[in-house]
C-alpha cells in the first residue's frame, strides 16, 4: 500500500456530486499532480485526505492511518497547506510558527532553526517579528509553507502551493518539492495549473466530475514514478504534451459548481 491511498471515495453535497468513486494510490518518492478545473473534485478530496469531512463511503489511508476516525494523528504526521490558507492575523510569523511547533511536539530549538531556516530559504526573514495583517498574501504564503514542513512531515498535501508567490520564490519552491519528495517522501499537489504539473510532478491524475479519468507518468522528472501506477499500467507516459491529455479527457461540461462555503463548513 501506499503512503496515500483512495479507493472509492465518494462525496455528495446536496445534489452536487462532488467526488464519485476516486481512487488512486501515492508512493514514496512521488511528487503526485492532482490536475483538473474548478469544480472537479480536487478540494473535497484534499479535505477528506486531511481528514476535515467525512465521505458517503469510500477508503482513505494516508501512511496507514484512516484521517476520518483519527484526524488528530493524520495532522500530526501530514503536512498541509490548504488553498488560500493564512496564518492568525494578531501574531507575528514567528508567534505562529512557534505555536505550530509546539502543537506538533517540537523543541523550541528545533522551531527556531527550521524558522530560520525556511525564513531565510523563502525570502521574508525581516518579516518574522511583523504582525501578519501587515504582511503581503506572497509573504502570507511563504509563512503558510512553512508551517506545512516545520515537522519534516512524510507527506505533504499541498493545494496550489504556488499562489501569490513571485516567479523566483516560485522555482524555489519547485526545486525543493522535488528534492524533498526524492528524499523518500511523497508530495500530493492539487492544482488546475497545467504546466506547474508538468514541470514538477512524476505522476500526474485527472480528474474531472469527481473522478479519476486518467493517469499519466511523467518519466522526464528526476524522481522515479511509481512502479504499480495506473498510467505504467495504461500505457499512458508517452510524448503527447500534458495539455493536450487533458483537453482530450475534460471539456466545459466537466466544470460543475462546486460546493458552496456554507455547504463545506457544515461538514466540519
Amino acid at each position: 500500500m501506499g503512503v496515500i491511498q483512495v479507493d472509492g471515495l465518494a462525496k455528495s453535497y446536496g445534489d452536487v456530486r462532488a467526488v464519485d468513486g476516486l481512487s488512486f494510490g501515492v508512493e514514496r518518492g512521488e511528487v503526485y499532480g492532482f490536475l483538473g478545473p474548478n469544480g472537479a473534485g480536487k478540494t473535497t478530496t484534499i479535505r477528506v485526505l486531511t481528514g476535515q469531512i467525512r465521505p458517503d463511503s469510500g477508503t482513505v489511508r494516508v501512511l496507514g492511518t484512516d484521517p476520518i476516525a483519527d484526524p488528530l494523528e493524520t495532522r500530526r504526521r501530514v503536512g498541509i497547506l490548504p488553498e488560500q490558507g493564512s496564518p492568525p492575523s494578531f501574531l507575528t510569523p514567528r508567534e505562529y510558527l512557534e505555536f505550530v511547533g509546539s502543537v506538533r511536539n517540537l523543541e523550541p530549538d528545533t522551531v527556531a532553526e527550521r524558522t530560520d531556516r525556511w525564513a531565510t530559504r523563502l525570502g521574508f526573514e525581516r518579516k518574522l517579528d511583523t504582525l501578519h495583517t501587515d504582511l503581503s498574501r506572497g509573504q502570507q504564503q511563504k509563512v503558510m509553507l512553512t508551517q506545512a514542513f516545520l515537522h519534516e512531515p512524510d507527506v505533504v498535501v499541498i493545494d496550489e502551493p504556488l499562489a501569490n508567490l513571485d516567479p523566483l520564490v516560485q522555482e524555489q519552491v519547485k526545486q525543493f518539492l522535488v528534492s524533498y519528495a526524492a528524499g523518500d517522501n511523497a508530495v500530493f499537489v492539487s492544482t488546475h495549473n497545467i504546466d506547474v504539473a508538468e514541470e514538477i510532478c512524476t505522476r500526474v491524475g485527472i480528474v474531472a466530475n469527481g473522478d479519476l479519468v486518467t493517469e499519466r507518468s511523467l518519466e522526464s522528472q528526476t524522481v522515479p514514478r511509481s512502479a504499480n501506477s495506473q498510467a505504467s499500467a495504461t500505457g499512458a507516459d508517452d510524448d503527447e504534451p500534458l495539455l493536450e491529455v487533458f483537453l482530450e479527457h475534460v471539456n466545459e461540461t466537466d466544470v460543475r459548481d462546486a460546493p458552496s462555503l456554507e455547504q463545506l463548513g457544515s461538514e466540519q
